[in-house]
């Protein structure tokens, strides 16, 4: 890990070393392989490896998305939330086995139980919250529920396997 991450992360919160306080967007780009335009999580907050951590998303105007989805009446596709609460899950994922999992690659292999409650538009701040249901081997299963103002928008189980990067063809 390098010495930026080490100056981004606060283990002083109560629940001892597994506590992390905040992982900035420099520290989720190391842990995760996700880029602009698929970068889906702005910064990670009160993470407790191997538990559970909240993602935060900050849905602007900007967004690629919102040029088709809708002209004249923006709304974040649901697909993107469920992606949302992955790349949380992934950054959960490599902060808890540690650097040497930086880097790879967090692939979906399952979704169930998902429910959209209301519209994400643009000014949105989601809050994803993810739990670690539990794991084995490299195959983790999530629950996660995104808020926006503490209320509901989505929420969805899901089951992921940690792998290296497949080497480019």
């Amino acid at each position: 890990m390098d010495s930026t991450a080490l100056t981004n992360q606060d283990t002083t919160h109560a629940g001892g070393d597994d506590a992390v306080g905040m992982v900035d967007i420099a520290r989720i780009m190391h842990a995760i392989p996700h880029r602009y335009p698929f970068l889906m999580i702005d910064r990670v907050v009160d993470m407790v490896r191997n538990q559970s951590a909240i993602g935060i998303k900050n849905v602007s105007v900007n967004e690629n998305f919102f040029q088709g989805h809708f002209p004249g009446h923006p709304v974040m596709p649901g697909v993107l939330i469920i992606e949302s609460m992955a790349q949380t899950a992934a950054v959960l994922v490599v902060e808890t086995l540690g650097p040497e999992a930086a880097g790879r690659v967090v692939y979906f292999m399952s979704v169930e139980g998902a429910k959209f409650r209301r519209p994400v538009v643009p000014g949105d701040q989601l809050r994803i919250h993810v739990t670690k249901e539990r794991s084995r081997g490299n195959v983790w299963k999530f629950s996660a529920v995104a808020r926006v103002d503490g209320v509901s928008v989505a929420e969805a189980t899901y089951a992921a396997m940690i792998m290296d990067k497949v080497a480019e063809r």
